[in-house]
């Protein structure tokens, strides 16, 4: 668990999220953890508070409902150099991550990450590899992310979800009608 001494002189900590539950629930995570956290939930909202009163520390979410986060992380960047930035996503890709790291994240994570995994890639040192995690994902959840984000990029569209994941469309209402695996 981390403590106060880990985290340095400046413990702001500026969350932004559109899940308002989630923030909420990381923002008392984090305090407990020592952080001093302000929450946004938009890229509007988060974008003011980067400029008026840039933080030490930073978690974007990367989807929210009025824009891009990165758009947050690059303003949070200009306003402070020194801040330690980790980009949150449920529709992790490595064109997004890559995108994140050029423009200043300190590490990306896929959600459903939890307080102590974002500490730690908050206060990770250096170029210091962080531990795997506890409980990743199993394959066949992957699996089913995967093919619930492209649904949905597909505004629903089981056809054409079909047609670009290459699968038959009976399958895939198979697979949809289920619950999502473990």
């Amino acid at each position: 668990m981390t403590t106060s001494d880990d985290i340095g002189p400046d413990p702001s900590l500026l969350l932004v999220d559109d899940d308002q539950a989630f923030v909420t629930r990381l923002a008392k995570a984090m305090e407990k953890r020592g952080f001093a956290p302000v929450t946004a939930e938009s890229v509007a909202e988060g974008s003011r508070i980067a400029r008026e009163t840039p933080p030490a520390y930073a978690v974007v979410d990367l989807r929210l409902e009025d824009g891009n986060g990165l758009d947050v992380v690059e303003i949070l960047r200009e306003a402070r150099a020194d801040a330690r930035i980790v980009v949150l996503t449920g529709y992790g890709a490595i064109a997004t991550a890559v995108a994140a790291v050029k423009l200043g994240a300190t590490d990306y994570l896929s959600k459903p990450a939890d307080a102590n995994t974002i500490a730690a890639a908050l206060l990770a040192q250096g170029d210091a590899m962080p531990p795997p995690p506890e409980n990743p994902m199993s394959a066949d959840r992957v699996r089913w992310e995967h093919i619930q984000r492209v649904y949905e990029m597909c505004d629903r569209n089981v056809s054409e979800t079909a047609r670009r994941l290459n699968m038959h469309r009976r399958t895939l209402q198979r697979i949809l009608a289920k619950r999502s695996p473990k």
